[in-house]
């Protein structure tokens, strides 16, 4: 098994990549654009690489994600007349 040093993680990183602190700044931005089926690469395309570069926001995201869907219920295209 090898590691990657810290130095070939550091030249991988994509120059897009706003960081840990910007990405956590706006990450319940994007999942409620997620959330409500809009793509937010468009608007936060360094948020977008982030998230596909650090585990630990994108656990983050996932869960807000997660939690934002469970409690916005059924869209209201879903919603019949009883």
């Amino acid at each position: 098994m090898t590691t990657e040093s810290p130095l070939g993680r550091f030249l991988r990183t994509d120059p897009r990549d706003v960081g840990c602190d910007e990405a956590w700044d706006l990450i319940h931005v994007y999942a409620e654009l997620v959330a409500a089926g809009v793509d937010p690469e468009q608007r936060f395309p360094g948020v977008t690489a982030h998230l596909a570069s650090c585990g630990p926001c994108a656990d983050d995201f996932s869960g807000l994600l997660h939690g934002l869907q469970a409690i916005s219920g059924p869209s209201p295209e879903g919603l019949t007349d009883s």
